[in-house]
């Protein structure tokens, strides 16, 4: 496991050192294309949404209480669940796929692969979709664990899946963004960059978003899977875009944040902090005309959408990695140190804090007024209202 770790750590830093090398489809954040409303709370995405915005449709209880812990004896997950109708699927990095019952936390099923799960696994019609660090693209049926089908790429999949029409999106380390059919693997398209992907692709109608460790935004026609325009970053980044109105949002290893008009292929603004050189590496949440962000400078940050302009920021005490999640008044923030903090997301005012043992790269998943995390000790948190 430890030399699992360490590989994984090495990856980050080949991705982080090519900054050397590399010097009007939604009208609001409400914008998500219309769901079957018995499938609204679920979490089946990475970030919640195709969108990726972080945002829950689901509430929680003021104080939220620890409801069940499930364990992996010597175990760890780098990942976030997805929740789908009362079930909870996240995969270890020892390649054990697992669903467990959302309301104690009951093992239903266990699958495994000979290698370990990096990406955060994506749910679409009874199916999960997740990659390997071998670079191995899976799909299983939800119902029982089976293995579906599995295509095969040239490196490390971090990258978590989304969706097109009856496609399934995937970035790999191999620096190529695969459209495969959901039904059978098929390959569709693929379209390289020139260097890794390890954000998950964000879509919005037919058009998704990479932002890659080639230090550049690429905006893709899903139809033909080709190059629509591309916007120059100040360093690769692995953190997943985050969608509002005409713009997209996040960090890179060049501690700036973005906001980019993908109709104009244009920044709108840009804030770099000053003050450090470390990197964002969580994705951003954004609602209500907010962004909200956390950096490996250990600081949580919300800026106005429309100009970038710093509302707040607040110093947690541990490197925020994790991405955040916005949910109803709150936004919750997981850190490596293993704590996980709630804020007032308007004002940046502290409201709950839990103390785990291990920490966080995974993020939360909320559903069903629960909220769902994993550490990289091996276990499971599942918090509500008991």
């Amino acid at each position: 496991m430890m030399s699992l770790l360490k590989n994984h750590m090495l990856l980050a830093l080949i991705c982080a050192l090519s900054v050397i090398s590399t010097s009007g489809w939604a009208q609001n954040d409400q914008a998500t294309p219309p769901a079957d409303k018995s499938k609204v709370d679920n979490w089946e995405y990475f970030r919640g949404n195709a969108l990726s915005q972080g945002v829950a449709r689901s509430l929680l209880p003021e104080k939220p209480e620890l409801i069940w812990e499930f364990e992996v004896e010597e175990g760890a997950f780098e990942v976030t669940p997805a929740i789908v109708d009362g079930i909870v699927y996240v995969g270890d990095l020892d390649g054990a796929l697992f669903a467990l019952n959302l309301k104690d936390g009951k093992q239903i099923w266990k699958s495994t692969i000979e290698s370990g799960f990096v990406s955060s696994p994506a749910y679409r019609d009874g199916r999960i979709f997740l990659g390997d660090y071998d670079g191995v693209f899976y799909c299983f049926r939800a119902k029982d664990g089976k293995q579906l089908w599995k295509f095969e790429t040239g490196a490390e999949i971090c990258s978590s899946a989304n969706f097109y029409k009856d496609n399934v999106l995937v970035g790999s380390q191999d620096a190529t963004l695969y459209c495969l059919g959901s039904k059978d693997g098929s390959l569709i398209w693929k379209h390289e960059i020139a260097d890794q992907i390890r954000c998950s692709p964000t879509v919005a109608g037919d058009r998704t978003f990479v932002a890659g460790c080639d230090a550049k935004l690429h905006i893709i026609d899903l139809l033909k899977g080709e190059k629509i325009s591309e916007v120059l970053l100040d360093g690769p980044t692995g953190s997943t875009p985050a969608v509002l109105g005409n713009n997209v949002y996040f960090g890179t290893e060049g501690a700036s944040v973005f906001s980019i008009n993908f109709n104009k292929a244009k920044v709108d603004w840009q804030y770099t902090n000053e003050e450090t050189t470390l990197p964002y590496r969580s994705s951003a949440a954004i609602h209500d005309g907010i962004v909200i962000i956390g950096g490996q400078n250990r600081l949580v940050q919300a800026f106005q959408a429309s100009d970038g302009k710093e509302i707040w920021q607040k110093q947690i005490r541990g490197r925020v990695e994790a991405s955040p999640v916005i949910v109803g008044d709150r936004v919750f923030v997981a850190g490596s140190n293993g704590r996980i903090t709630a804020f007032q997301y308007k004002t940046g005012k502290q409201v709950w804090e839990y103390e785990a043992g291990g920490g966080f790269n995974g993020s939360p998943a909320v559903s069903q007024s629960r909220l769902v995390i994993a550490s990289n000790d091996g276990k499971v948190y599942c918090f509500g209202k008991k």
